[in-house]
């Protein structure tokens, strides 16, 4: 048996990398995909904060004061607009956030209750934050003096103008932001993943291309079984998807220079265990499908809905709540949750679950493919 199935392999490998437009698909469009991640995340930040700023509260001291504090910090770049050309400068990425203070605004902060600033954004918190706590922070010590002076302008003129004429130095350091490399690698493992997918069910569809030319059933009337033959496919399919994985790693670090910031010792396996859930899937089409070319539109409708729901191509945290929760219903999800933990410093030992689902898939899957087989009048002889 080991000797026919290492004939078959050896058989499988030298067909399949035949043609020079199979190792463009196994090996190259992974690593398209990591180049579309680096050009996608390379330039995504550029170190200054776009802030458009919107004053509908006229000339009030208190309210230019504010601006002006806005436009001392480091790396940030004001422009002052009219709130329809905000939104629309955002949406164009153009502006970064925005900042409208509404009719009132100064006065409020005098009267020691300040009127919340609107902060516009399509970027999340991680844009707004950093304006809106030292703006909150300002604004509160100016709320402070219109509470104690309790409604006393003069009194809180006097103390202002104390106050704005102090000297505050602040000393800051910049560190090197990882978030950029974290998103870059993310997106890369999902376009490999995309691709890890496809060619599982491409190589299993030999099976089908095999029996449609009858190449299968010569090959059971020589001493190779049923069951040897699809093993040694499997066992190809691993090898290369393994193969993809090791170049893919490798070639994000070394040319490209992206540090996932994860030892290989834990992706390696982790990608590994999800190529073997691939296969077990690309097996399930294989056995419903009843020929190559039905088992070609089925990978389309299965692996890229599926991929484009898990994040693959974009990240999770962007899609509606009820997309999120879909996601945890595919396989996708849980290699992209366990790569997400592990960038955010999480030990190897927190992913049982994830591990453990994993291979639930992997074993419903190859379970669901062989019951197929055994009841499908036209795929028995696969098992």
């Amino acid at each position: 048996m080991l000797r026919d199935m290492s004939w078959l392999i050896r058989k499988t490998l030298k067909n399949t990398f035949r043609s020079k437009l199979s190792w463009f698909v196994y090996l190259g469009l992974p690593l398209v995909g990591v180049l579309i991640s680096t050009l996608l995340y390379s330039n995504s930040n550029s170190g200054i904060l776009r802030i458009g700023i919107v004053n509908n509260d006229g000339h009030q001291v208190i309210t230019q004061d504010a601006i002006r504090f806005i436009q001392g910090l480091n790396q940030v770049e004001i422009t002052m607009t009219d709130e329809q050309t905000l939104r629309s400068d955002i949406v164009a990425n153009k502006l970064d956030s925005g900042l409208i203070f509404d009719p009132g605004f100064a006065v409020s902060v005098q009267d020691g209750n300040p009127k919340r600033i609107n902060l516009v954004s399509v970027k999340g918190a991680q844009v707004t934050i950093y304006v809106k706590s030292l703006l909150q922070s300002y604004i509160s010590n100016v709320a402070a003096i219109g509470k104690g002076t309790n409604g006393d302008h003069t009194a809180f003129d006097r103390i202002y103008s104390e106050y704005s004429k102090q000297s505050f130095k602040l000393t800051s350091e910049s560190v090197s932001d990882s978030s950029n490399v974290r998103d870059m690698t993310y997106q890369s493992i999902g376009f490999l993943i995309t691709f890890m997918m496809f060619s599982a069910v491409n190589l299993s569809e030999l099976i089908l291309k095999d029996k449609e030319n009858r190449t299968f059933l010569r090959l059971l009337s020589s001493p190779v079984s049923a069951r040897t033959y699809v093993l040694s496919n499997v066992v190809v399919n691993a090898l290369i998807i393994l193969l993809q994985i090791l170049v893919t790693v490798f070639l994000m670090k070394s040319v490209f220079h992206i540090d996932s910031g994860i030892p290989y010792g834990q992706l390696v396996p982790i990608l590994l265990l999800f190529g073997l859930a691939s296969i077990g899937l690309s097996l399930l089409i294989v056995a419903f499908a009843k020929s190559s070319q039905a088992a070609g539109a089925m990978q389309n409708l299965i692996i890229t809905p599926t991929c484009l729901l898990s994040g693959c191509f974009f990240p999770i945290g962007i899609m509606p709540n009820a997309v999120q929760k879909i996601s945890n219903f595919l396989p996708q999800h849980w290699l992209l949750d366990s790569i997400d933990k592990l960038q955010h410093g999480e030990g190897f030992g927190s992913l049982g679950l994830n591990l453990a689902i994993l291979i639930a898939f992997t074993a419903a899957f190859a379970l669901i493919a062989i019951y197929r087989f055994g009841r499908n009048n036209d795929t028995r002889l696969f098992v």
